[in-house]
């Protein structure tokens, strides 16, 4: 691998994990490329119903609040932009 590589592959890691970012952690980078906010608060409502006794219905207005609000966010970028791919 020549230098001139590792040096676009070190400012492409820079970029996509937010290493230089005010605004954004690498923490944040890492949970984008493994799964989606979506999925993460499932999996901790559904954590939570387990673990800590909470109500079903207080686990399914969750669910349904959190994925109902982010689907609608990522529709009207999807409108606003009319390309899919740039969510």
């Amino acid at each position: 691998m020549s230098q001139e590589e590792t040096v676009l592959d070190k400012e492409k890691l820079k970029k996509d994990f937010y290493i230089e970012s005010k605004t954004k952690g690498v923490l944040d980078g890492i949970q984008e490329k493994i799964v989606s906010r979506k999925l993460l608060v499932f999996i901790t409502a559904t954590g939570l119903l387990i673990g800590s006794g909470l109500d079903p219905d207080t686990w399914g207005m969750i669910a349904m609040f959190y994925i109902g609000g982010q689907s609608a966010i990522d529709a009207v970028k999807v409108w606003r932009h009319g390309m899919w791919w740039n969510i």
